[in-house]
């Protein structure tokens, strides 16, 4: 369930919140005049989120690749590996 909280207990309340974005790794999202208006979370629930979004959005290049048929035979990547890495 998402915790809603105003902008003034945000004010009010900072501390409080802080931790329990921290504790339970959510956002908590803040309303301005009863409507929302921000996304509140930790650095770290940030970075996991971002760094989740960027796989994703990898992931999403790579099967694009494969749907345009901007693919290579596995052997000859396999054979420019080892030539430039000079190892089997």
């Amino acid at each position: 369930m998402p915790k809603i909280r105003s902008s003034a207990d945000l004010r009010n309340n900072y501390n409080e919140i802080s931790t329990f974005c921290h504790d339970y790794a959510e956002p908590v999202f803040i309303t301005k005049n009863g409507k929302g208006d921000l996304a509140v979370m930790s650095i770290e629930t940030y970075e996991a989120l971002t760094s989740r979004f960027e796989l994703y959005v990898k992931l999403q290049e790579g099967l694009d690749d494969v749907a345009a048929g901007r693919t290579r035979p596995w052997k000859d990547v396999k054979a420019e590996l080892l030539n430039h890495w000079g190892r089997e």
